[in-house]
């Protein structure tokens, strides 16, 4: 590869990543015009801040899954270099097309001089992976709608099937996908925590009990899924909204449940944020 062509694909990823800059600062704005915050106080605040950062954080899982499945194809990097590759091309993804953070993604990596092919293969691997461990999550959705079987049944039933399809990618593939899918159960399973206590923030008098806490989680990750297949949905914006609060409806207060949906989304874009500058302050430049 020319040093004219690394040099232009820099330009590219960091393109990319800067008008996913671009694309938050405006979302955040739409947001900040819908929701009432009169509901809100100082402490309401700080907890959503918190809950952001911790957000932000999580988002290490999935640069870590990223790296454990380029090692896979044959791409040996460092987990300081995956992770500031994947958190500065991350924003990318509110740009419509919902590919853009994956181009840049490409970019930056192959300038750095990995494989190409390894890069394509890891983000069909990484969308395939995701795509599984958030449609286990709909286990645990059916007993809102099947009430022949409890929630205890759906619990059992979730992490049988994680197993049997951990022990599948380490039997056929390698550890190195079984981490990545562990990440991604792990990573999911925080984000659903999140809207969770992003909702009994709103409600506080609402009692929230393991049960009903599962059951807000696991709906969050469906919502996600189904953002996530959504085509031309930047980062899933307004489908998962939609479908949280079709599944959740009855569950809560619409005006609590609408509230909760739409703050929700602000941590996450402002994890997503909190990641970004994580990303840019990590050394590694180099892969190897």
């Amino acid at each position: 590869m020319t040093p004219f062509v690394k040099q232009a694909l820099h330009w590219l990823g960091s393109a990319l990543a800067i008008a996913g800059v671009v694309f938050v600062v405006l979302r955040l704005n739409d947001y900040s015009s819908e929701l009432d915050f009169s509901r809100l106080n100082s402490r309401t605040w700080l907890i959503v801040g918190v809950l952001a950062f911790v957000y932000g954080l999580a988002n290490v899982l999935l640069a870590l899954a990223w790296r454990n499945l380029l090692m896979h194809f044959g791409a040996d990097v460092k987990q300081l270099w995956a992770v500031k590759i994947y958190g500065l091309s991350q924003l990318a993804k509110y740009v419509p097309g919902n590919i853009m953070h994956l181009a840049s993604r490409q970019a930056m990596g192959q300038a750095a001089g990995v494989a190409g092919w390894s890069l394509v293969k890891s983000t069909f691997w990484e969308l395939g992976l995701m795509a599984t461990a958030g449609a286990f999550f709909f286990i645990l959705v059916i007993p809102r709608f099947l009430h022949g079987i409890t929630l205890q049944m759906a619990v059992v039933i979730f992490f049988c099937t994680i197993l049997f399809a951990g022990l599948g990618l380490a039997r056929f593939l390698d550890l190195k996908v079984l981490r990545a899918f562990a990440y991604y159960i792990i990573f999911l399973f925080i984000s659903g925590l999140i809207f969770t206590g992003v909702l009994f923030l709103i409600a506080e008098s609402s009692p929230l009990t393991p049960s009903v806490a599962l059951m807000f989680c696991s709906t969050f990750v469906v919502a996600w899924l189904i953002g996530l297949i959504t085509p031309g949905a930047p980062a899933g914006i307004g489908v998962r909204e939609l479908i949280l609060v079709m599944l959740l409806k009855g569950l809560a207060p619409e005006s609590e449940l609408l509230l909760a949906v739409l703050l929700s989304r602000i941590v996450t874009v402002s994890g997503d944020v909190c990641f970004f500058l994580l990303a840019s302050f990590c050394l590694g430049k180099e892969r190897v």
